[in-house]
């Protein structure tokens, strides 16, 4: 694991480096506090950082105050080491961001518990972030497909909609539909059919561009958003969605399955809400299956 020691005096940093690889840590090291900052808030940070109180110009408790206002990046674990021992300087490092402290002259058996005990708690920290982002990803995304779910691409179309108001910008909104999806899961057997689902959300998703949204809208139904998107630059799009899914049969445990994809497009006009929006894409995706399925039609 990465550490940085920030130590204005060259013996105890040498001290530490020594000590710090041979219990098998990555040691960066800082003369003094702004270059520690720079360090810690660079590129391929290190997670753990000792820091003398007392060093020239920013000294270790303006560090972990800097450290603390930071909105973004990883957390990193402060230990200071200090000589001072009243309990109210400790109490002014405590608040100021640290996490922990030695009082010097320290022992380095009591440093190396205190750095496993650093460990830990980033450790465990890794783990709420990687839990709190699993439960947002099933929050918001469909659980077969991937893509967004309907209250997700929703909130998306909302926000995109009050956007384009605001900007004046074009808005494009795609509504799609396997053609005969029923048929498939009837014959061929649900496992089939989530197979089709799955790959026909990934080939939509494969000719999107990276700002356009996607989400499974029900059933065998998606909802594609485009926005900045003109209306003949999106039926391209469509066109191009739909060559993706028809481009060749989906591969299942049932065997190769062909399939095929109406989509109604609808560009923002003088709409008053996305509910609006949404119902003209439905109204014409209903013409395009009305008039023979595997097309888009524009509304």
């Amino acid at each position: 694991m990465k550490i940085l020691v920030a130590e204005d005096d060259s013996v105890t940093r040498r001290l530490l480096k020594i000590s710090l690889e041979r219990w098998q840590y990555q040691v960066a090291l800082a003369s003094n506090g702004a270059e520690a900052l720079d360090v810690l808030i660079g590129e391929d940070a290190p997670k753990l950082a000792i820091l003398d109180w007392v060093m020239p110009g920013m000294d270790g408790v303006d560090v972990c105050r800097a450290l603390r206002k930071r909105e973004t990046g990883s957390y990193i674990y402060a230990l200071l080491l200090t000589s001072k021992a009243a309990k109210g300087d400790l109490l002014e490092g405590l608040k100021a961001g640290a996490d922990d402290y030695l009082i010097k002259p320290f022992d380095l058996l009591e440093l190396q518990a205190r750095l496993w005990t650093g460990q830990r708690i980033l450790a465990l920290q890794d783990q709420l972030i990687a839990a709190r982002e699993a439960m947002t990803e099933r929050a918001t995304h469909d659980a077969l497909t991937g893509v967004w779910n309907r209250a997700a691409i929703l909130d998306i179309l909302a926000r995109e909609f009050h956007r384009s108001g605001r900007e004046g910008r074009p808005l494009s909104i795609m509504m799609l539909d396997l053609d005969h999806f029923k048929h498939i899961n009837d014959t061929r057997g649900h496992q089939a059919g989530d197979r089709v689902l799955k790959e026909a959300a990934e080939r939509v998703l494969s000719v999107l561009r990276a700002y356009d949204a996607l989400g499974r809208y029900g059933g065998e139904e998606f909802l594609v958003i485009a926005p900045g998107c003109e209306p003949a630059p999106a039926m391209n799009l469509a066109e191009r969605i739909r060559g993706s899914v028809i481009d060749a049969s989906i591969q299942t445990s049932s065997g190769p399955i062909p399939v095929t994809l109406s989509l109604g497009l609808v560009n923002l006009a003088a709409d008053r809400d996305p509910e609006a929006l949404l119902r003209r894409a439905d109204q014409a995706l209903y013409r395009a299956k009305n008039a023979g399925r595997n097309r888009s039609e524009a509304g």
